[in-house]
């Protein structure tokens, strides 16, 4: 009964995510703004609830079922993906580089920061 409730729980943030993106005219997919709001709320709340914990690694344990789509969908436009070939590499290649640069950034600025709040107060430390 855990599992039906934290699924059902799942599954009406990503309604009302849904709802609100189509009543907004925003550019983002409704589930991606469901799963904000379950963060938020979650986060205001500051726990996850057993219901939701046990919903959530039922489906993490079974990810890569909803990988068979995705694939059976290549496989149904194969033709289409052979003659567009070029442009799809570049877009791969090109997203997965400004991703890693972007990262890496992210990663240098955030170590500083906790640099920065994590030293003493006197000075830099050990000079």
């Amino acid at each position: 009964m855990q599992f039906l409730n934290g699924i059902t729980l799942l599954l009406v943030y990503q309604l009302v995510g849904e709802i609100a993106v189509r009543l907004a005219g925003v550019p983002i997919p409704g589930p991606v703004l469901g799963m904000v709001m379950l963060f938020l709320t979650l986060w205001l709340r500051g726990a996850v609830p057993d219901s939701v914990g046990e919903a959530s690694t039922a489906l993490l344990s079974h990810l890569s079922l909803l990988f068979v789509p995705a694939g059976v969908g290549m496989m149904a436009h194969f033709s289409r993906i052979a003659d567009e070939w070029v442009p799809i590499t570049l877009a791969l290649l090109l997203s997965t580089i400004i991703t890693m640069v972007a990262t890496a950034f992210i990663m240098q600025l955030t170590t500083r920061w906790l640099q920065r709040t994590t030293a003493p107060e006197g000075g830099k430390g050990n000079e």
